[in-house]
């Protein structure tokens, strides 16, 4: 596939959308369900002698049709307002945090997750300060704390985050973590020891080990996400920033992060 080629071939339709604000945010507006004139009046700002015209090159184009006294996206409107959104989300998602994203590495993200870091628009950084010196360890102690599962993957374990999790299991919460191979070898020494073998009877709880250099650290639980990434240049784990979110979205596409990871893993045996 010869992508300049085809857009040598769509360019001119491409940026007829991009380039027209009207156009934009009547895709925009309609992607999130049918609107009338008047409404797509109040949400552009435009009156209708601007938004008609824009009307009838969208139905020429055949991606908006008229229905009562509204109109709505067609089946190949939906296709290009979706991608419309997403493009819009992930400009929106990188700027809102481009010193966080530009100076952590990306590359253990599955591209196809990359693609949908939109999803992580309604996020947060918390960083520590030089008061709160602690700020992402107890924030991701509290998520912790609140959940009612959890999935973890990490490279690193403190005495703390094994009794958040030993308590949480003991409680009869859903408790699924990925670990790196030297992490398992940790687990082998007290003070961890103890703590692991009195939660392998316990069915809630599923261990697994991966051999790949794991680069991130991620909690899902069911109401929030917290990510860490590795500093962009280095081979420093950055434990003083991290994104976190309790956008359902964001907590959507964590699980998946944490599904990809999962299925590259195995089963930790006692």
């Amino acid at each position: 596939m010869d992508i300049l080629e085809i857009y040598r071939k769509a360019g001119n339709d491409v940026q007829a959308i991009y380039r027209s604000r009207l156009i934009t945010e009547i895709l925009l507006s309609l992607n999130g369900g049918s609107k009338t004139l008047s409404q797509l009046r109040e949400i552009t700002g435009s009156t209708s002698q601007a938004i008609i015209p824009k009307i009838r090159k969208l139905e020429s184009d055949q991606l908006i049709e008229a229905e009562d006294h509204g109109y709505y996206l067609t089946r190949l409107g939906q296709i290009i307002a979706s991608r419309v959104v997403d493009s819009f989300m992930i400009m929106g998602t990188i700027n809102k945090h481009k010193c966080f994203w530009s100076e952590h590495c990306l590359d253990e993200i599955p591209p196809s997750l990359l693609k949908d870091i939109g999803c992580l628009y309604n996020s947060e950084i918390i960083s520590d300060t030089n008061i709160e010196i602690f700020n992402v360890y107890g924030t991701n102690l509290k998520i912790i704390k609140e959940a009612e599962h959890v999935f973890g993957v990490s490279s690193v374990v403190t005495t703390e985050y094994a009794d958040s999790i030993s308590k949480k299991v003991r409680e009869g919460i859903p408790v699924e973590l990925v670990i790196s191979s030297d992490v398992v070898e940790q687990l082998k020494h007290e003070p961890y020891v103890e703590k692991i073998n009195a939660l392998k009877d316990y069915e809630n709880f599923k261990l697994m080990v991966t051999d790949e250099d794991i680069r991130v650290g991620l909690i899902v639980t069911n109401k929030c996400l917290s990510l860490g990434l590795y500093k962009k240049y280095g081979v420093t784990y950055d434990i003083t920033n991290g994104i976190f979110s309790c956008d359902p979205m964001a907590v959507g596409w964590g699980k998946r992060l944490f599904e990809s990871y999962k299925e590259r893993s195995r089963i930790e045996k006692s």
